[in-house]
């Protein structure tokens, strides 16, 4: 799992076994990866938590992979040897679904740095926005001032 968006890019995460025994426990954790092997049949549980920092959504990404890829070829089991096209086909393989989970972190970062420079162009636009009021106001406070060192004082005098 990885924390994409939301406050320090953390969170809790257990799972629990149809048992209710619990296989895997984090606390506060942005990114991580767990394996095991499954000893039962069942409903196993996941969860994820952000108790510690309920004012901030958050946005986890997480990826199962269950069991083994089938085999490239159905005869890949055999007791006689690959031919060299059948290992070169298999290391291929190999090294694609490797450049998969590559392509995978990176969507994840990309993702991860959008949302941040998108929550970066809000608070800009409004603090721009914020200092325009204030430009607008201060310059018709000035022009107010200006005006009034400038005008006629009628001041009456009695004379006595």
């Amino acid at each position: 799992f990885q924390v994409i968006t939301g406050g320090h890019y953390d969170v809790d995460c257990r799972l629990e076994d149809p048992d209710g025994i619990v296989l895997y426990k984090e606390m506060k954790k942005q990114y991580d990866s767990f394996t095991f092997t499954a000893s039962r049949n069942g409903t196993y549980k996941f969860c994820f938590s952000n108790e510690f920092s309920t004012f901030t959504h958050k946005t986890v990404y997480f990826d199962f992979q269950v069991g083994e890829d089938p085999p490239l070829f159905p005869s890949e089991n055999r007791v006689t040897a690959l031919t060299q096209m059948e290992s070169a086909c298999v290391s291929i393989h190999e090294a694609l679904k490797s450049v998969i989970d590559y392509q995978t972190h990176f969507r994840l970062r990309e993702a991860q740095g959008r949302s941040r420079a998108e929550d970066l162009n809000t608070r800009v636009a409004y603090w721009s926005i914020g200092e325009a009021i204030i430009l607008l106001v201060v310059s018709i406070g000035q022009v107010f001032l200006l005006k009034s060192f400038f005008s006629d004082k009628r001041t009456t005098t009695t004379r006595v």
